[in-house]
């Protein structure tokens, strides 16, 4: 598995590239997640260049396992609380790209849902008066649609304005387009075009952030590049 990539740093965050399959944080014994790569590379820079140093990676949000992008971590808990309240009001903003099968019907639309996490770790569509179901809602843009023997699948570009479990993934799956590669939400149809098409994580990539830096309040706007070969085809 490809490693992380250090996309910013300076003393108060690092802004990393975490590949897809590689896990945020994980509560397994034994295995590495995106936290501890992130300490242990910055514990082994520190010791290289003769500084001592209490190592800080503060998890300000993530993504799903099998999914791959950009995410921002604090490197002292001062600038993990101001990141924090910008998550929790909706002032840090994410852009993703994603491969949905099929042709998607709108060129441009906005998706809301009430989604409530279930007892299977997976995300469901509830009715605005089910109790727990958190409204999620997001916006795309349609950027081209293409055509295999016979089927097809759309790259989308989606901006989130709520960041729910699984939002993206459940709210095109119950729109009628799950993403490609996607095992927990996709349909027979998706799965056999995956197959295809050789797609073995989820079609989905967090390609761009934008937040106020916690410190000197400068606004940043980082952006990655979908390394899945399904995007290949993106931009031609």
């Amino acid at each position: 598995m490809k490693n992380p990539e250090i996309v910013y740093e300076d003393k108060d965050i690092i802004v990393c590239y975490k590949p897809a399959g590689y896990p945020t944080e994980s509560a397994r014994i034994g295995q590495m997640d995106l936290i501890s790569y992130l300490k242990n590379f910055l514990s082994a820079r520190d010791k290289k260049n003769g500084i001592r140093s209490e190592i800080y990676v503060g998890m300000i949000h993530r993504l799903d396992q099998p999914v791959e992008g950009v995410l921002v971590f604090a490197k002292n808990k001062k600038a993990a609380a101001e990141l924090s309240n910008q998550i929790r009001n909706n002032k840090l903003k994410k852009q993703y790209y994603c491969a949905a099968y099929g042709t998607v019907k709108d060129e441009n639309a906005v998706l809301e849902n009430y989604l409530k996490k279930g007892k299977d770790n997976l995300a469901h569509i509830v009715s605005a008066e089910s109790d727990g179901g958190k409204l999620s809602r997001l916006s795309f843009e349609k950027i081209r649609e293409v055509h295999v023997e016979g089927e097809s699948y759309t790259y989308l570009k989606i901006e989130l304005d709520t960041g729910r479990f699984h939002q993206i993934r459940a709210q095109l799956s119950n729109y009628g387009n799950p993403l490609l590669g996607d095992q927990k939400y996709g349909s027979e149809a998706s799965a056999n075009l995956s197959k295809k098409l050789n797609v073995k994580s989820v079609a989905l990539c967090a390609s761009r952030i934008e937040f106020v830096h916690p410190v000197t309040q400068k606004e940043m706007s980082l952006e990655v590049e979908p390394e899945n070969s399904i995007f290949d085809l993106m931009n031609d």
